[in-house]
C-alpha cells in the first residue's frame, strides 16, 4: 500500500491510501486529513494495519510529534483504529470528539483522556484557524457521529458522508452526489434515521467551499448544493417528508 499526499485547501493535506481488493474492480480509498497550524490537527487515524504507511506520509509534511489534536467522525476501525499508535508518537496530542463518543467508547479505549466537545464548540489551532465540531448523530451512521469545519478555508471534514468506490482524483469539481448514491446502493451503510435529511441541510447552511471525504475525492465548489442533494436522496430512501432543520 502507498499513501499519497495532496494539498486540497490552503494548509490542509489529504493522505490517501487506495485498496484495490475492497469493492473490486473499482477499489476503495481511505483518506486522512492534516490541518496545519500552531497546533496541527489530524482528522481520521486510519486503520492500525495502515499506521506505518500513514505515519511515513505524514512525516513528509510535519514531524509526527508536532501533532496536537486528533479527531474523527465516529468510533470505527478506519476512523480511529490507530488512535493509540498516533498518541504514542505524538506525546502532546489529545483526542477531540463529541460527548457521546467520549462517553460510549473513548474514555475507555483511548490511552489518554479525550477532550469532549459540545455541539458547535470550537478549538483554535493557531495561524487564524479555528475548528468547529458539529454533532451529526446517526448521520450517516453511529450514535456518536460528528464532523468538523475548518472555518478559515470553509473545509468540512465529512467522515463517511458521500462514500464512493474507485480511485479518482484527490480534488474534483465534478459530481460527488451521484457516486455517493451509487455507494449507498452498494454498501447500504447509512442508518436512514428520520432526521438525516435535516442534519445534512444544517451542514449545508455552513456553506462549505471544500468537502473532505473519507472515501472518495475531495470536492471543491458549492458544498451546500451537494449536501442538499444528498439530503434529498436520503429523504427519498426513507420515504419520509422533509423534517425542518
Amino acid at each position: 500500500m502507498e499513501t499519497r499526499i495532496c494539498e486540497i485547501a490552503d494548509g490542509i493535506y489529504r493522505l490517501s491510501t487506495f485498496v484495490p481488493d475492497i469493492a473490486p474492480p473499482a477499489g476503495f480509498t481511505f483518506n486522512q486529513f492534516l490541518i496545519l497550524g500552531d497546533e496541527p490537527l489530524m482528522f481520521h487515524t486510519g486503520l492500525r494495519k495502515m499506521f506505518a504507511t500513514n505515519l511515513a506520509a505524514l512525516s513528509r509534511i510535519i514531524p509526527p510529534a508536532q501533532l496536537r489534536w486528533i479527531a474523527f467522525g465516529h468510533f470505527e476501525a478506519d476512523e480511529c483504529g490507530a488512535m493509540n499508535e498516533w498518541l504514542a508518537v505524538a506525546p502532546q496530542a489529545q483526542l477531540a470528539h463529541g460527548h457521546t463518543g467520549c462517553m460510549t467508547s473513548l474514555n475507555d479505549m483511548a490511552d489518554r483522556a479525550p477532550r469532549a466537545l459540545a455541539d458547535g464548540e470550537t478549538i483554535g489551532i493557531g495561524q487564524g484557524r479555528r475548528i468547529r465540531y458539529i454533532d451529526t448523530p446517526h448521520t450517516p451512521h453511529g450514535w456518536d457521529a460528528g464532523v468538523i469545519l475548518e472555518e478559515k478555508t470553509a473545509t468540512l471534514m465529512c467522515g463517511d458522508l458521500f462514500t464512493q468506490v474507485g480511485d479518482g482524483p484527490a480534488l474534483t469539481q465534478g459530481d460527488i452526489v451521484g457516486p455517493a448514491i451509487a455507494g449507498e446502493d452498494l454498501f447500504n451503510y447509512s442508518s436512514l434515521s428520520p432526521g438525516m435529511g435535516a442534519t445534512l441541510r444544517r451542514l449545508a447552511k455552513l456553506a462549505p467551499h471544500t468537502l473532505a471525504l473519507m472515501h472518495g475525492p475531495s470536492f471543491e465548489g458549492d458544498g451546500a448544493a451537494a449536501l442538499s442533494a444528498l439530503a434529498d436522496d436520503y429523504d427519498r430512501r426513507g420515504g419520509m417528508h422533509r423534517i425542518a432543520a
